[in-house]
């Protein structure tokens, strides 16, 4: 049905039919008619895996920037991901970038965004997530906690993925993710820590390996002193040189992080046949793969099962995914393959691994 439903789409202003198809799935997530049609037409296999201490029905998830308020988790719950990451979210609400400033590159099989982080802050977000709870069996110390309501999202993990607000100088960047982390640690499955969105001016500056290590280790240390922890995540860029990696991980490494996402969107333009290509911002999409399987290899290698890696970045099909899996990946995440393939890739993509 999407092959017929797509051309629609395609014929809208980008934004505006992410937005639309953003509300019908939040609104097929409320009604439980629609909710049940839905699990029922994606239901994928049980491929249970166990990442970071969390079990996740399956390995495939939906990666940050769909649902940047997560207004829709119980909607998305019914696609057959096994872990929804939701952002990424800012301390306080901001409208991003100008528009337009999200493309696509049929030709291409790739969309390029600047978004820049636009969302309705946390405090609107966590009383999205707080809605959709309920109380579960808490872990030991964690009775008066309200802890995610895995059940209710269909056994689905979530994950919040954080960033500093636009106007945050770099120098202060902890206290947004450190704020934010108190925010959502009674709320996330796991959090995701983003420095790596080639979008908001600055943010990469702080994959640097002292930035890096001045936020991790702050981040690191406030997190012994809180009575209730979760599993922390970073998330990294496609664009690093080798010895920018090699800093990058060792930061991770030295400051006890418990995985690593790799990778976000590039600046690379090669081989692009779209004349959109010239638009500034981050490439996602089939134009991504090759540098983000070079990139996991690297990872992989270097991090030597020391701890996991979630692979994301241009995986367009269930061959995609597989391949990633296979190379050690511990978990793989989808999003622009959505937009080409639709929904029912998550269902392939189980069904192949």
């Amino acid at each position: 049905m999407y092959s017929l439903f797509r051309p629609l789409l395609f014929k809208l202003d980008p934004e505006t039919a992410h937005s639309l198809t953003l509300n019908l799935v939040r609104l097929a997530g409320i009604f439980p008619p629609s909710r049940w049609l839905l699990q029922a037409v994606f239901v994928a296999p049980e491929k249970p895996v166990e990442v970071f201490g969390l079990k996740f029905k399956n390995p495939v998830g939906l990666a940050a920037g769909y649902d940047k308020d997560g207004v829709a988790i119980h909607g998305l719950s019914t696609l057959g991901f096994g872990h929804i990451e939701i952002g990424t979210v800012t301390p306080f609400s901001q409208p991003g970038n100008p528009k337009p400033r999200l493309f696509r590159l049929p030709e291409d099989q790739a969309v390029i965004n600047r978004m820049g982080f636009p969302g309705k802050g946390a405090e609107y977000v966590a009383v999205s997530l707080r809605g959709a709870q309920r109380r579960s069996n808490p872990r030991p110390g964690e009775s008066e906690i309200a802890l995610p309501a895995s059940q209710a999202r269909n056994d689905t993990i979530l994950g919040v993925n954080l960033g500093k607000n636009k106007d945050t100088p770099l120098e202060d960047a902890a206290d947004d993710y450190l704020t934010l982390m108190q925010r959502f640690i009674p709320l996330a499955d796991y959090l995701a820590i983003n420095v790596s969105s080639p979008n908001t001016v600055g943010l990469r500056r702080l994959q640097g390996r002292e930035m890096l290590e001045t936020l991790l280790g702050q981040i690191n240390a406030a997190r012994d002193t809180w009575h209730v922890t979760r599993p922390v995540l970073v998330k990294i860029a496609p664009d690093l040189n080798d010895e920018e990696l090699d800093d990058a991980l060792g930061a991770i490494l030295d400051n006890r992080m418990d995985g690593v996402i790799a990778t976000n969107t590039t600046l690379g333009r090669e081989g692009l046949q779209s004349t959109l290509g010239e638009e500034t911002g981050g490439l996602s999409g089939r134009p991504l793969t090759v540098r983000s399987e070079a990139v996991l290899a690297q990872v992989l290698k270097r991090l030597d099962g020391r701890l996991p890696v979630v692979s994301v970045g241009g995986i367009m099909s269930a061959e995609d995914a597989k391949r990633r899996l296979d190379m050690g990946a511990a978990l793989v995440q989808v999003y622009t393959g959505l937009i080409y393939a639709g929904p029912g890739l998550v269902q392939k993509i189980v069904r192949a691994i």
